[in-house]
């Protein structure tokens, strides 16, 4: 099989162009967080979903609404409570006296975003129903496998302070999701600007600024990135000082490396390169990593965070040196 050529010029003008009106669709309503929102895209394109902790009301659900609103799809919303069970995410099959057969009707999980509000609140095991379908995009109901709709995202929300009728999310459940990020309090002049009435537009008067169809054909052109061998080797790195850092008790495994790899791909294509530079892996080595490790209970009584251990691992990792990236794969022949 023949490995797909370098992105052409085009190529990567019609990703960045929809990357670039999709951002400042969002970016219209979440006022202040450019960042946060280019994760939020990169994780659309990279087939990763994502997880958004936070106190309430700094715009956790307004982020997620305004990505759904944003691409013209399916989108549902879960509002997961300690009652609901899994048949109500999944779906459940039901027999048909009409028919005298068993008929399977489709949960609000079979669309293309899936907002899974306040995630935390729901049961483990109605939170596991989410675990098949976030890594294969099956659901698999009495023995049958049902495909999902594609492009197909789960954006999950969940408060960290409040923790009455609340289950913690099991590693295996975190470990589903591509990047977990934080909205955090706005600066003070976007504060104001709130106050001001600037920003009373709902997520719901957005108009869509593309369809499912583009943003799966663009999907596509993320595989193409051209990754240079000793970045591949450099994310690998990164990942070991994790695992044989002192204070860590477990590391980021190889789907949390294989994550990264993905996610930098369609990072740097939003900027318009079609190859990836160690500046887009370190934005985001803590989005997509830090979920995914755990500390000892002696680094955790010392008051160290995960936040520092990758801190630490990004300093002692060597990067490598500009003329062991090249821009672009040689040419054949």
């Amino acid at each position: 099989m023949t490995r797909p050529g370098p992105l052409t010029p085009d190529e990567i003008g019609a990703f960045t162009d929809t990357a670039a009106r999709l951002t400042a669709s969002i970016g219209s309503v979440v006022l202040g967080k450019p960042d946060l929102v280019r994760l939020a895209v990169t994780a659309l394109f990279a087939q990763g979903h994502v997880l958004v902790e936070d106190v309430p009301g700094v715009g956790k659900t307004t982020l997620a609404r305004a990505l759904a609103a944003s691409v013209a799809g399916v989108w549902r919303r879960i509002q997961f409570t300690p009652d609901l069970l899994p048949s109500d995410v999944s779906g459940v099959t039901i027999y048909n006296q009409a028919t005298r057969g068993f008929e399977f009707h489709p949960g609000p999980v079979f669309a293309n975003i899936v907002i899974a509000d306040e995630i935390n609140r729901a049961s483990p095991k109605t939170q596991s129903a989410l675990l098949e379908v976030m890594e294969e995009r099956f659901v698999t109901v009495d023995g049958v496998r049902h495909a999902v709709p594609r492009p197909f995202l789960v954006v999950a929300t969940q408060n960290p302070v409040e923790m009455d009728g609340t289950y913690r999310l099991p590693e295996a459940q975190l470990d589903r999701f591509l990047m977990k990020v934080s909205v955090g309090y706005p600066q003070e002049a976007v504060e104001v600007e709130v106050l001001r009435g600037a920003s009373l537009r709902s997520p719901d008067s957005l108009a869509p600024v593309t369809d499912t169809g583009t943003v799966g054909e663009l999907i596509q052109l993320v595989a193409r990135v051209h990754v240079a061998d000793p970045l591949y080797a450099y994310l690998v790195r990164l990942a070991t000082a994790t695992r044989t850092h002192p204070a860590v008790r477990v590391g980021v495994s190889p789907r949390g490396v294989i994550a990264l790899a993905r996610a930098a791909c369609a990072y740097a294509l939003t900027a318009g390169r079609g190859y990836v530079l160690p500046e887009d892996v370190k934005a985001l080595v803590g989005p997509v990593f830090a979920h995914r490790i755990l500390l000892t209970p002696d680094a955790q009584m010392r008051g160290l965070t995960v936040h520092d251990v990758l801190a630490e691992a990004i300093a002692a990792v060597p990067v490598p040196l500009p003329s062991a990236v090249p821009a672009q794969p040689a040419p054949v022949g």
